[in-house]
């Protein structure tokens, strides 16, 4: 009795939900079933009936209690069997009964109901076409289609919090293959709106690719997004954003590369994606649009997610028009400077950067923003043109960290000596030259011991500093520290070892450390290695080991080039490198075959360093030390200064001048001079410079600078490195 009294008491709360108001049990007053009282009302009485769960789930009820309740609603006249069960669920579901009300739902046998709801649908489509009401009783009304469309989705709501979630997707399918098929040019606008029919629909869009992931289907996660995107299910402006956005995150962050779009469904005029990062940015840059057109509100993550997506593809030059594309208000100013800049010096165009830079520390915004204090020494640090900048923001940022972080002032500190060191390269004299040298080995010293050597940036400079000023020790010893703490991980650590090497005249154990490297290190990545490793062979006069060791690095080139041609865009940085290292490499060769006298060699290889590249100093200077070896003084000086009007700072031209003026004795001492000291304003540590200058002070009877010339032609002559070591 207790349990018919329960029962009685839980039919009572169905019927006062669905009948708000109306005594229960009138039979005079129940309508038909295809279009009852109760379906009509039902929609109206709540908005919450598509709701999460928040409650536990609960045991199974007895099935027999639930077949008493169904039994109860449909002898109650106000619905039919379907009806009464997709209500019953709804209830069990609300109720957090999630076992109940999926038995519940089992019992709609939704396939054969599925024709009944398409005829319906396609033909309340054509009666709003033609808006007209002389027509025949449909099968069932709009109601009763939208409650049994809602239990098939809370029926995959119940499947998902059982962890049945492949069933659970299946199941949401269901819906929108009935309304696609029904409907197959889309949704017309207020459709189902007065029976919540739409919010099923809506959240059975949003809900099917969650399933997916949920099911680890990520084949059928993204067809579930691009149909959610591509079909028309009448959705509004925010839905349809959050679900680019949830489909963008899926796309970039998932791990995987899946099914690339159907090439079929564009216009032949149209950009079609080649892969997940193409597909994400495009939807990411079509968010931005709706957010400037003020269709949707604005959302960081956007910015978040195509700053990583065009940062991956190489394109940074592409994320700056987009931030620079931003309304004003959007994003703060200094943010936008800041991201802007890094875009740009990502792009490697420091100058633009630096500008950008520049206006945030201004005095009107930002003087003590320690990032950007940081980004632009790094611009100015290794440019000899901005290194007095790069000394002034680097001592800002110490200033401005006041020992508050120590990982940041030691790299404030490495940055300070990088910048000291490349300023002294331009030093007039020579004691401004040791003091900014003094100070900069001063300053990457306790950038190193605040870091206990641990910091392979900070112990790379290091190292180079202690190399370039010929501390060769010191530079080996930190060098082999680097190499350990990277593991070998990077190629500039195994190259600065073998230049070290290498200037301490131990030709073979620096190319035993290069072949090391080639073992380690990718094929496309071996370019650099492979020309050092040559330029070892030449030292020790293996002239034959180098050509083929140039061959083989040519015929990497080549290879790479055939591969990553056709990717311009995504590869542009690596192409440029390679392209710029095969025209060195012809230029290498020549000069080889020059040394062997075999001029027609020499010929070839310029003439396919100039296909690659048509303006090049460096072949203008061999063309003129090949005019220099067959005596043909007035060609080669020619040639010299076509590459100077090329690059006026080109050495090995300033240095071949000055030889050729020297031995044709028809220009004055002092412009000979002229040519040697500008080469030694340009490159300080340049053997031939010094030996040249010493030559020209002996032949004016100057013997004390002579012999000081000499001297130093002979140390840097011991000390220098098969290349150079920056």
């Amino acid at each position: 009795m207790g349990s018919r009294v329960r029962h009685g008491r839980r039919l009572q709360k169905i019927m006062k939900c669905l009948c708000p108001g109306e005594p229960v049990g009138r039979a005079d007053e129940k309508a038909d079933s295809s279009e009852s009282l109760a379906t009509k009302d039902y929609y109206s009485s709540t908005a919450s009936g598509i709701s999460g769960l928040d409650g536990q789930v609960e045991s199974r009820p007895d099935s027999g209690n639930i077949e008493e309740a169904e039994s109860s609603l449909r002898e109650s006249g106000i619905l039919n069997y379907e009806e009464a069960r997709a209500l019953l669920g709804r209830y069990e579901y609300q109720e957090g009964n999630i076992e109940a009300a999926l038995h519940v739902f089992e019992g709609i046998d939704i396939g054969a109901l599925t024709p009944k709801i398409k005829k319906f649908i396609a033909k309340n489509r054509e009666r709003s076409k033609r808006r007209s009401r002389n027509y025949a009783t449909p099968p069932m009304s709009i109601h009763t289609a939208g409650l049994l469309l809602e239990a098939v989705f809370l029926k995959a709501k119940c499947l998902q919090v059982l962890g049945r979630f492949k069933e659970a997707a299946q199941t949401c399918q269901v819906i929108l293959d009935i309304i696609e098929s029904s409907l197959p040019e889309g949704l017309p606008e207020n459709f189902g709106a007065e029976c919540k029919l739409q919010e099923t629909l809506s959240k059975a869009v949003e809900l099917l690719p969650e399933l997916w992931k949920l099911a680890d289907c990520p084949r059928e996660v993204i067809l579930s997004y691009r149909h959610a995107l591509l079909h028309q299910w009448n959705l509004d402006a925010e839905t349809i954003a959050k679900i680019q956005k949830e489909f963008v995150a899926f796309l970039l962050y998932s791990g995987g590369e899946e099914i690339p779009p159907n090439l079929r469904s564009h216009m032949d005029s149209s950009f079609v994606p080649r892969n997940n990062i193409e597909e994400a940015i495009l939807l990411l840059m079509i968010l931005l649009r709706k957010v400037s057109l003020n269709k949707i509100q604005w959302d960081p993550s956007i910015l978040d997610h195509l700053s990583f997506a065009l940062s991956i593809s190489g394109d940074l030059t592409a994320l700056a028009y987009q931030w620079e594309e931003l309304l004003p208000g959007t994003i703060n100013r200094r943010e936008r400077y800041h991201a802007l800049a890094l875009c740009y010096y990502g792009a490697g165009k420091d100058l633009v950067a630096l500008d950008l830079l520049r206006k945030l520390l201004s005095s009107r915004e930002d003087p003590k923003h320690v990032p950007a204090l940081l980004i632009a020494s790094k611009i100015c640090c290794e440019n000899p043109d901005l290194a007095n900048d790069g000394v002034s923001f680097a001592r800002r940022l110490l200033g401005n960290l006041d020992g508050r972080c120590e990982q940041l002032e030691s790299l404030a500190n490495c940055l300070l000596g990088v910048s000291l060191s490349t300023h002294s390269k331009i030093a007039i004299s020579n004691s401004e030259m040791f003091e900014r040298q003094s100070e900069a080995l001063h300053y990457l010293e306790t950038a190193s011991r605040m870091t206990r050597m641990s910091d392979p940036l900070v112990l790379y400079y290091f190292s180079l500093e202690c190399a370039e000023q010929r501390k060769l020790d010191a530079a080996h010893q930190y060098a082999k520290r680097l190499l350990n703490l990277e593991a070998g991980s990077n190629i500039k650590g195994w190259l600065l070892l073998a230049r070290i090497l290498s200037a301490q005249k131990q030709f073979l154990d620096a190319e035993s450390i290069v072949c090391a490297a080639l073992d380690q290190t990718g094929i496309w990545d071996q370019g650099d290695l492979l020309r050092t490793k040559a330029k070892l062979q030449i030292a020790q006069g293996q002239l034959k080991s180098a050509i083929e060791t140039y061959i083989q690095l040519l015929a990497i080139l080549l290879v790479q080039r055939k591969t990553f041609g056709s990717r311009k865009k995504l590869y542009k940085d690596y192409r440029d490198h390679a392209r710029n290292l095969e025209v060195e490499i012809w230029h290498d060769l020549a000069y080889v075959y020059i040394s062997l006298s075999q001029w027609h060699d020499a010929e070839m290889c310029l003439s396919k360093s100039k296909a690659i590249k048509l303006y090049s100093a460096s072949r203008c200077h061999i063309i003129g030390t090949i005019y220099e070896a067959k005596c043909l003084y007035k060609e080669a000086l020619k040639a010299f200064r076509d590459a100077l009007n090329i690059d006026p700072g080109h050495v090995s031209s300033l240095i071949s001048t000055a030889v050729v003026l020297r031995r044709c004795s028809n220009q004055s001492d002092p412009a000979v001079r002229s040519f040697l000291m500008d080469a030694l304003r340009h490159d300080r540590f340049n053997a031939s410079a010094w030996y040249n200058l010493g030559i020209l002070h002996k032949a004016e009877g100057r013997m004390l600078e002579a012999a000081e010339c000499f001297q130093a032609a002979n140390f840097l002559e011991e000390s220098a490195p098969v290349e150079p070591f920056r």
